[in-house]
């Protein structure tokens, strides 16, 4: 019955001997007390599991103090002192603050300087010792920019002067040819369009060749819809060229987007149904266009048919195109038809600014047109835009992280009677924080605006529905001013389903009715990512600040998004 405790005593001595064995003490020490206190105030490594991470340590810590200013330190050999502990004694001897640097001004320019120094003279500049190797290395990076990957910089004739100054001499060797790029090859999606490289991705024949920044810049392809980047560029080097080849591959970018809902109609408490059918063609002819076709009709006998189209890097100029058409019925009351023509310039890959023209012509319908507001008119507006998308093309089922856009309109309303200045601001912000891999937050809210001494029914801003304050029939709701917010809480079960919660908030003026009212909507949702698409269910309930809550006003929305 002994041995079972002795062979636990010998393992308990064992594991004891090889903890002790794993806690070993190094200190170093300096010349004096002075030099002893600057050592423990920067700090080094004390335990050790052995004596090469120690012998190691003091290696680094003479390295560090070099840095630091102190190059003429002197580290004295490792002494045991016990079984545990070991003790070295490092002379710093005197700091040195700068570093007098010398250059020839031929090879280097002073703007490349300026980043690292504020000291420039003619032929030298002054550093802090600290920021000598990340200077040195910002220099190499600048050379490298201007087309010389392969250049080092290293500084050599290292002298201490009298005055206890230092002073160093800068050489650079970037006596190679200078590098441009004399060819461009995209492998995996040969006719990718190429207006995009010049001016989206802004890499071209004859620029300054710097690998960095050119992968930098093919990052910015999650933020195109059509295209992918496979793998990273890579160069190849000739006596007399440099081909850049990138690798790309075509994306599945069109979209079919539709809706079914119901609900039952207060009045004769029948169920009712509407939805839209909604296309986008994007990148067909390799050309980078786009083209919408939207056509909704709802339970309010309210139709809509509309077409969008974007030409981009028109004549491969930076300039683009935007065209749109948009047809606009309500019952026998009225028509409305809007159209734009819109250049637009792209700023960086996720940014956008517009400037443009509207016009919208209505015609009243209606025989006899006593009881309600509607006239005959046309406007000009004159347009101006900015627009930000980010995109995050890791998820399939939140494909954009943020989103900003901002239209203001100025111009005129013409009758057959008078002439009025009229203008209009529209917005939209949108964004999702992400919480975790499978929790966050989704939060938009946008608004509009139409500014005018005097408003018709026919010219109303219309809102309400799945994708503006769900609870509430499609375009249900006319006013002059509104603002709205949504929000989702979602929990993303895997990589294609999410659950959701839904509560939206909105305000709104109508000034033909003197009316002002808040408006909420409550209920929540999921989302499959299907073979077909995507499909979302929304179930939520509307009402107005002061009308109670009634589950026969609840609105269930099917949608169906699906690429190809």
């Amino acid at each position: 019955m002994q041995k079972p405790s002795y062979f636990i005593l010998i393992i308990y001595i064992l594991f004891s001997l090889e903890g002790l064995s794993q806690n070993l003490i190094l200190n170093i020490g300096g010349e004096n007390e002075l030099e002893t206190l600057i050592i423990d105030s920067i700090g080094y490594v004390k335990f050790h599991k052995d004596y090469k991470s120690i012998r190691n340590e003091t290696k680094a810590a003479q390295n560090k103090f070099s840095k630091l200013g102190y190059i003429e330190n002197e580290l004295f050999a490792i002494k045991r002192i016990n079984d545990s502990t070991f003790h070295s004694t490092m002379h710093l001897k005197n700091k040195f603050d700068s570093l007098y640097i010398f250059y020839d001004n031929t090879k280097t320019d002073t703007s490349t300087l300026n980043l690292v120094s504020n000291d420039i003279y003619n032929d030298y500049f002054i550093l802090k010792l600290q920021n000598i190797e990340k200077a040195l290395n910002i220099i190499n990076t600048e050379i490298s920019q201007k087309g010389f990957p392969f250049s080092k910089v290293k500084l050599s004739q290292l002298e201490i002067k009298k005055n206890r100054t230092l002073k160093a001499q800068l050489i650079t060797s970037n006596n190679t040819t200078k590098r441009t790029i004399s060819n461009i090859k995209v492998q995996g999606y040969e006719k990718f369009p190429k207006s995009y490289l010049k001016h989206y991705l802004k890499i071209k024949q004859n620029q300054n060749f710097d690998i960095d920044n050119i992968k930098s810049k093919t990052e910015q392809l999650t933020n195109l819809n059509f295209a992918n980047e496979v793998k990273a560029p890579e160069v190849l080097f000739l006596k007399d060229s440099t081909t850049l080849y990138l690798y790309l591959e075509k994306s599945k970018s069109n979209n079919f987007d539709g809706f079914l809902g119901f609900g039952t109609n207060e009045e004769t408490n029948k169920l009712e149904f509407d939805g839209y059918l909604n296309l986008k063609l994007n990148n067909n002819l390799n050309f980078g266009e786009s083209f919408s076709l939207r056509y909704k009709s709802d339970e309010n006998d309210q139709k809509t048919f509309e077409v969008n189209t974007e030409l981009p890097y028109l004549f491969n100029s930076p300039i683009g195109i935007n065209l749109m058409l948009r047809i606009f019925k309500k019952d026998t009351s009225f028509t409305t038809v809007n159209q734009h023509v819109k250049i637009n310039y792209q700023i960086n890959s996720s940014s956008k600014i517009f400037a443009g023209i509207t016009t919208t012509e209505s015609n009243n319908t209606l025989n006899n047109n006593n009881s309600l507001n509607i006239n005959d008119y046309n406007t000009t507006l004159y347009n101006l835009a900015y627009q930000y998308v980010k995109q995050q093309n890791n998820n399939l089922l939140f494909p954009i992280s943020s989103k900003i856009y901002f239209e203001t309109g100025i111009g005129n309303r013409i009758t057959k009677d008078n002439k009025e200045k009229q203008s209009q601001i529209s917005f939209e912000l949108m964004k999702i924080i992400n919480l975790n891999n499978k929790n966050s937050l989704y939060i938009k809210t946008n608004g509009n605006s139409l500014i005018s001494n005097s408003y018709f029914e026919n010219e109303l801003l219309r809102f309400g529905g799945i994708n503006s304050l769900r609870g509430f029939e499609e375009n249900s709701l006319n006013a002059t001013f509104y603002n709205l917010i949504n929000t989702e809480y979602r929990y993303q079960l895997n990589n294609s389903i999410y659950i959701h919660s839904i509560i939206d908030a909105g305000y709104f003026e109508n000034k033909t009715q003197s009316t002002k009212e808040k408006l909420f909507g409550y209920g929540f949702g999921f989302a499959i990512l299907t073979k077909s698409g995507l499909l979302k269910l929304n179930y939520a309930n509307g009402k107005n600040e002061n009308t109670p809550f009634k589950l026969a006003n609840s609105k269930l929305h099917f949608s169906l998004t699906a690429n190809f």
